[in-house]
């Protein structure tokens, strides 16, 4: 039988977590407004943005399965998405953001900053949708690098998270190109549109962002694109080596 003495030295040894954080709190994510080479993200204005929207999500082919996957969508008018917006400059957590190009103005997209949590440092970018235009372009992911920057490195925060539904490939997809790490799959998680979604859960944490940071700069940077815009090095390359 155990003697009091060695009771306590295994209770000594009992793993209590890792380093102790001060509190601070973190900043929040209200009236964010960031610019890059390509891009810039904006708050909502739902009267400057609706015509804007509106062309950015029904432009082009195929446009409603943009929206398969979101818990928004397709839109049929620019009334209804007026009055979405109208709720989304509102919101508070999410944070909502519009996507503009530098060079034309013109609106590519929108999502948010969300699960927001300043008390420990944990937020998520999430509500992400570009238009056709945009898909599979150097803009799409500068608005990204911009948000995953904002929230690790100028606000410091502890942890970035991504979610998406479990069988939206592209999504998975994505999250690992721009750096983060699978966590898994919380499974019944939640119901969009009258339907049952498991979600993949992704992270990025501030102490991986340095690494992921780099490379995305040598992705975005101009000598990585030849004169018709195709990429030399892919970024799924450049994080792949990371994990």
């Amino acid at each position: 039988m155990a003697t009091e003495q060695e009771l306590a030295s295994a209770a000594n040894r009992r793993p209590v977590g890792n380093a102790e954080v001060a509190p601070k709190p973190w900043e929040g994510f209200e009236g964010v407004a960031l610019a890059g080479p390509r891009t810039s993200l904006e708050p909502v204005d739902a009267d400057r943005d609706t015509a804007d929207i509106f062309r950015a999500a029904t432009e082009g082919e195929d446009t409603d399965r943009i929206f398969d996957y979101m818990n928004v969508g397709p839109f049929t008018d620019k009334e209804q998405v007026h009055a979405l917006l109208v709720e989304r400059q509102a919101s508070q957590d999410p944070v909502f953001v519009v996507y503009r190009d530098n060079d034309t103005g013109r609106l590519g997209g929108m999502g948010s900053f969300m699960e927001i949590r300043p008390a420990i440092g944990v937020a998520e970018i999430g509500h992400i949708w570009f238009g056709r235009d945009w898909q599979r372009n150097a803009r799409a992911t500068e608005v990204l690098t911009l948000k995953m920057r904002h929230a690790l490195e100028t606000l410091a925060y502890r942890r970035l998270e991504w979610k998406c539904d479990a069988i939206n490939s592209a999504s998975r997809s994505a999250a690992l190109r721009l750096g983060f790490r699978y966590e898994g799959i919380f499974l019944n998680h939640m119901i969009v549109k009258g339907r049952s979604r498991d979600t993949a859960w992704f992270s990025l944490t501030q102490e991986e962002w340095p690494a992921v940071a780099d490379a995305h700069a040598r992705w975005l940077a101009p000598d990585n694109f030849d004169a018709q815009g195709k990429q030399k090095c892919s970024l799924s390359d450049l994080t792949r080596a990371l994990w």
